[in-house]
């Protein structure tokens, strides 16, 4: 299959055209005409090779929604006309410990990324969802609630399932009391998603202009970090912070409001953090965690709820040749709160 999609041809090249070929449909693939595609703040890291793995050229691209157009023999879940979505994964080895938890993300061979990885039988590079179509296996193919607006899925694929793991993974629900520090794409999400599972969300922002929107997207309470009073009197109050922030930052702050045996974990930020004093880890049992996405049986119960509380994301529609446009924009946070392009609107 022919397809067309944007590509960068280094760290330092826009986005542009690139006309490449889907692989051929094996007998458990499923082809997808891309409909919508979420734009994540990782895709701006590889596009920069932040992280050091970039193999160019690179379509990004890991929020997907789209409608079937081709399946193979074997596919049994999906047929021609169905929306599905795609998220960061798109293959694993189906055989480990793992993978039979349904927690493909920890593979133990490596699970396949949508985008710059390499396919596990052909050994060609992965390309993403900032394209016109993609193939999948159909065991990493999602089903879409009819409730949602196709439009406003695509985030939820990324940033939604990177919340919702750790509110599930600990025990989130009505009455706990959940910090989120950080207030966008990611952020955004879990106050959305702790609210919806009954708990007392907290946001700690350093801007108090942020104070409004944080309540209307259904947080009880809003704290400024740099207010110590307030921070003081905030000591031992919650079971779990969700650090969405993206860059090396300083964590010890935030540590002394968990209450004992408290988790703070950090969905945001990929590698180094600041020096943490282990004082106040040691003083309550504290824990620092981390967590990445969450498998495809979570990652389609997180749909299914969002289906049900009616949960979308607030996003601003692009059209594919606004993305470099919309990338210089990410990196100084000015989107309100993430980015999907419009693939049917698009004229590339």
């Amino acid at each position: 299959m022919q397809t067309i999609g944007y590509a960068a041809a280094s760290a330092q090249s826009p986005l542009e055209p690139y006309h490449y070929e889907c692989r051929e449909l094996r007998d458990n693939d499923v082809a997808i005409e891309i409909l919508y595609s979420g734009v994540c703040h990782s895709d701006l890291h590889t596009v920069k090779n932040d992280w050091g793995w970039t193999v160019y050229p690179t379509v990004p691209g890991h929020e997907i929604v789209g409608r079937v157009v081709q399946v193979g023999s074997q596919v049994n879940k999906y047929k021609v006309g169905d929306h599905v979505a795609v998220g960061c994964m798109v293959d694993s080895c189906q055989e480990c410990t793992h993978c039979h938890h349904g927690e493909e993300q920890f593979c133990e061979q490596g699970f396949t990324q949508t985008y710059n990885s390499v396919d596990r039988h052909t050994q060609e590079l992965t390309k993403g969802g900032y394209a016109k179509h993609i193939v999948v296996r159909q065991e990493f193919v999602l089903s879409i609630p009819a409730s949602l607006d196709l439009a406003k899925v695509a985030p939820l694929l990324c940033a939604g399932i990177t919340t919702y793991s750790p509110l599930r993974t600990w025990n989130v629900g009505p009455g706990s009391q959940v910090a989120v520090i950080g207030m966008g794409g990611l952020g955004h999400m879990a106050i959305k998603l702790a609210a919806a599972m009954g708990a007392h969300v907290t946001v700690l922002s350093r801007s108090e202009s942020k104070r409004s929107d944080a309540l209307e997207l259904g947080a009880s309470d809003f704290l400024i970090s740099s207010d110590l009073e307030r921070m003081q009197q905030a000591a031992n109050r919650f079971e779990l912070i969700i650090d969405t922030v993206p860059t090396k930052h300083d964590i010890t702050p935030y540590l002394p409001l968990l209450n004992v045996d408290g988790t703070l974990t950090l969905v945001g930020q990929v590698g180094l953090i600041a020096e943490v004093n282990t004082v106040p880890m040691v003083m309550g049992r504290r824990r620092i965690a981390a967590s990445l996405i969450g498998g495809i049986a979570e990652t389609q119960e997180m749909l299914d709820f969002c289906g049900r509380m009616n949960i979308l994301p607030e996003v601003e529609m692009i059209k594919m040749e606004q993305i470099n446009e919309a990338f210089e924009r990410l990196e100084k946070s000015d989107v309100h709160y993430r980015f999907v392009i419009d693939m049917q609107a698009s004229s590339f």
